[in-house]
């Protein structure tokens, strides 16, 4: 298995694609807000650059990636 892999899909078996395109916001919210480490969100952030290049999903990934953050201090 390579490493890149495992760093496309979190313990609870979502990948960045499953998180950040459903087809509305409330889930998209939903799976950014159900990423609980920077790994998975580095992950979300790189394909969402690749693909859709959203401002607003961008800034919500950058916010959460705040929290977690935080939570770490």
């Amino acid at each position: 298995m390579s490493d890149s892999s495992n760093l496309s899909v979190e313990s609870d078996g979502l990948t960045p694609e499953q998180r950040l395109e459903p087809p509305n916001t409330r889930l998209i919210n939903a799976g950014i807000a159900t990423i609980h480490d920077m790994e998975t969100l580095r992950a979300c952030v790189a394909y969402e650059n690749a693909n859709q290049g959203r401002v607003q999903i961008l800034r919500r990934l950058e916010q959460r990636a705040s929290e977690i953050r935080s939570q770490d201090d």
